[in-house]
């Protein structure tokens, strides 16, 4: 009887697993169990700007040392890990190695449009030596979903202007402007943890782009021995960025924003916080030149707005 038990067991397992494989186009699996061993192998064997439509890539668990670039001719792709803990991408460039520079340091390069990112964890595992990014984004259209993006300095860059990114029920730490660049992004029920005194955002918001960084229902944590963080400095004159309903921890520092030694970014920078809590949330010490929305002003900051097609685009469920 145990023996028809456990045999019955097994193939229940089994043939779990492989249902669950029908769902994907390509299994990636570090141990050789699936259609290729590596990351780069399966986003290498998606045909350019595919006709058929989106291809969806299962990544088993496992560490993935790879330096990933997903070209800009690769479109439409769903990367998926089997467990956001186990499946780890990551690699350890950073700055000051050959004089390497801030934007070659990325774990994972995405160029191409349209694509979703969920159930991983991507990290820049270079110790705190210099600028080293996890996550470099260049597409269009990209959603990132239930994942861990980790890092020290420059964790996310978020680097082509006039594109648009989504970030959901992920965690992102870092030490110094760990969130940084000139796209559109909006960040949904995230953690953002701080590691250090420092400075979250480093937003370049274009002057001719309404809409830059907006955390909506996210929650700020800090490190033990951190004591002052701020929410943002200008890497560039007219950097935009919003908290909007955010749980701020009292390690915020009660003037909130920094002009990045640089009074004439006080003139362009569009800083803005609503409806914030926790102890950090207090904004009668926050520096002038930032504004505090009314109801009626923070009604214009939905993500229909920032962007319609993003938002059909995320929530089409793809």
């Amino acid at each position: 009887m145990k023996k028809i038990f456990f045999l019955y067991t097994f193939l229940v397992i089994l043939f779990s697993a492989f249902a669950g494989e029908k769902d994907y186009d390509i299994v990636v699996d570090r141990n050789g169990r699936g259609d290729f061993r590596t990351i780069q192998e399966a986003i290498e064997s998606i045909r350019a700007f595919d006709p058929a439509g989106t291809t969806r890539i299962l990544i088993r668990e496992g560490v993935y040392k790879e330096k990933l670039v997903l070209p800009t001719h690769v479109c439409k792709v769903k990367l998926t890990g089997e467990s956001r803990e186990k499946t780890i991408i990551n690699y350890d460039d950073h700055a000051n190695i050959d004089k390497m520079g801030t934007f070659r340091t990325y774990t994972f390069l995405v160029r191409g449009n349209d694509i979703t990112i969920e159930n991983l964890t991507i990290e820049n595992t270079a110790q705190p030596l210099g600028q080293a990014v996890a996550l470099h984004l260049e597409g269009d259209r990209i959603v990132v979903r239930n994942c861990r993006i980790l890092g020290n300095q420059d964790t996310v860059y978020a680097g082509r202007e006039n594109c648009r990114h989504y970030f959901e029920n992920c965690y992102i730490e870092g030490t110094t402007d760990f969130i940084f660049g000139p796209s559109t992004c909006w960040f949904e029920a995230c953690e953002i943890h701080c590691k250090k005194n420092s400075f979250i955002t480093a937003a370049s918001t274009p002057e001719n782009i309404p809409f830059g960084y907006i955390f909506h229902r996210c929650t700020v944590t800090v490190a033990d021995g951190v004591t002052k963080v701020y929410l943002g400095r200008p890497w560039r004159a007219f950097a935009m960025t919003l908290f909007m309903d955010c749980l701020l921890p009292e390690e915020i520092a009660p003037e909130g924003w920094d002009n990045w030694r640089n009074p004439e970014n006080e003139t362009t920078a569009r800083y803005m916080e609503y409806n914030n809590s926790g102890k950090g949330a207090a904004t009668a010490g926050r520096v002038k030149w930032a504004k505090t929305l009314s109801a009626e002003e923070a009604a214009a900051y939905t993500l229909e707005n920032v962007n319609e097609h993003a938002a059909a685009f995320i929530f089409s469920g793809r």
